[in-house]
């Protein structure tokens, strides 16, 4: 069977397709359809499954924890790629750039004068009561003034192919591993397919981060010591603490290999004491430091804060980072954008209804049945519910859920995320996607040309998290 069948019932109802909509490049069309229909749909579903083997062997992986413990999988990969056209993509840079320095404005804000706060743009119990606020960032400076020095955007496009921004990412953004490595697998499974088609480069992506991390030093340090903090191997992320700690070339740690001396952070070494300037952390704020945060947490360093508050090493992303990445706030981006740069918003934004205030929750609880009700705090997709879908028992829980603590949560209208061809086990059809570009803050903004392509791999969903069954695919950008 040749590609002229697989795609010959191909048609993606209703929603906006990455390569068959009208708005669709027409280079991008020919230059991927035309070299897909010399393969068999054998030939594509017998390099998918040499493709997951060499996944599984190299342990790119990831743990999903459920109630039966801790399952490690790896990520489904599509061997059809997602393609970006160029003017496509020139359009998201600027709006990735633009939003992620807004952000970091808005945190140099908040820890600092907070006007914003102060001119009511902005609800101050949103913000100094958020549970992501911490006043141990308060006055504190961070170089650059780049808080989130690593950032995630969320997009999707809707119907028409206009760009969406559905949330943002400023803690510990992950999957950036995955868009290294997808090119890597794409390069080696289908050299025959990628050949002489010129697209952005994405495996510079160490160095840029190297290079970030390098900029947030404290003082004038000339050639600064960075490290990789992990909470070890048992996190879901560890291949990827592993995957970007070899791309940069710095140790990878954990807790108990650093330790405070005189208010600075060394590393354990088999040649003794090494001092360290720079830390990626990749533990949540909670666990960072048992001095200041949890008493309990074995993970972090004592005296982590103090060796901050000197100015004697730097972390990345700052603490108290994720209060730019609440739900609840997402909604206030657009005003924030504006406060701070004077510019309209270049990626708009879905309409956001809070629980927190009493008109919208009136709102919400008349037609939860249309909408996406989503945790303010929660991520991977869990404590999702969507409306449209969900069953009445799902929609009761989630209505007294609601009910009982409504600042908890934000609803959107569901937004029918456009669709890319996808191998599936019935031949290729269409699957919805969206895209994490991966944005980094220093004396400059930068962004990976194209990100993360996640895939809902289940007909019909529109949840595309790994935890909740979604897969990847590579993300190809045209020069």
């Amino acid at each position: 069977m040749t590609a002229h069948n697989f795609f010959k019932d191909y048609a993606a109802d209703g929603v906006f397709d990455e390569v068959f909509s009208r708005k669709s490049d027409a280079k991008i069309k020919s230059s991927l359809i035309d070299r897909l229909k010399k393969f068999k749909l054998k030939t594509l579903e017998r390099r998918k499954l040499a493709a997951e083997r060499e996944l599984y062997n190299l342990g790119i992986t990831f743990t999903v924890y459920s109630d039966a413990g801790a399952i490690d999988r790896i990520l489904p990969f599509d061997v059809l790629p997602r393609p970006i056209a160029a003017s496509d993509w020139r359009t998201l840079e600027r709006g990735c750039k633009q939003r992620v320095t807004a952000l970091n404005a808005f945190l140099g804000d908040i820890y600092g004068a907070q006007k914003i706060l102060k001119d009511g743009v902005v609800p101050r119990e949103l913000v100094l009561g958020n549970k992501n606020y911490s006043e141990a960032m308060a006055n504190l400076k961070v170089k650059n003034n780049a808080y989130a020095v690593v950032s995630g955007v969320d997009v999707i496009r809707d119907t028409n192919g206009d760009f969406l921004v559905l949330e943002d990412n400023c803690r510990c953004p992950s999957g950036v591993s995955y868009v290294i490595e997808n090119r890597h697998l794409m390069m080696r499974a289908f050299p025959d397919l990628m050949a002489g088609i010129k697209l952005r480069a994405v495996s510079d992506y160490g160095t840029k981060l190297r290079e970030k991390l390098s900029e947030a030093a404290p003082g004038a340090i000339t050639q600064p010591e960075a490290v990789l903090l992990t909470p070890g191997v048992f996190n879901s992320a560890y291949f990827e603490h592993v995957f970007l700690a070899r791309e940069m070339g710095v140790p990878l740690v954990e807790g108990r290999d650093l330790f405070v001396e005189d208010d600075k952070v060394f590393m354990r070494t088999v040649s003794g004491k090494q001092r360290v300037h720079v830390i990626y952390r990749r533990i949540d704020d909670d666990f960072l430091d048992p001095e200041v945060f949890r008493a309990d947490s074995a993970l972090g360093v004592p005296g982590l804060m103090r060796a901050l508050v000197r100015g004697n090493v730097a972390l990345a992303n700052a603490i108290g980072a994720g209060i730019a990445d609440d739900k609840a706030l997402y909604a206030y981006t657009p005003e924030i954008i504006k406060y701070y740069l004077d510019e309209d918003p270049i990626l708009s934004i879905v309409q956001t209804y809070a629980g927190r205030n009493p008109e919208e929750l009136s709102y919400i609880l008349e037609n939860l049945e249309y909408l996406v009700l989503k945790p303010v705090g929660g991520s991977g997709g869990y404590g999702i519910v969507v409306g449209p879908k969900a069953t009445k028992r799902e929609l009761s829980e989630a209505r007294s859920a609601l009910k009982r603590n409504p600042k908890n949560f934000v609803a959107q209208p569901m937004v029918n995320l456009s669709a890319s061809p996808t191998l599936t086990e019935d031949g290729v059809e269409p699957r919805h996607v969206d895209l994490r570009p991966f944005v980094l803050a220093g004396k400059d903004t930068w962004v990976l040309p194209g990100g993360l392509t996640r895939v809902a791999l289940r007909k019909g969903s529109i949840v595309v998290n790994s935890s909740q069954g979604g897969g990847s695919k590579d993300t190809w950008v045209y020069a």
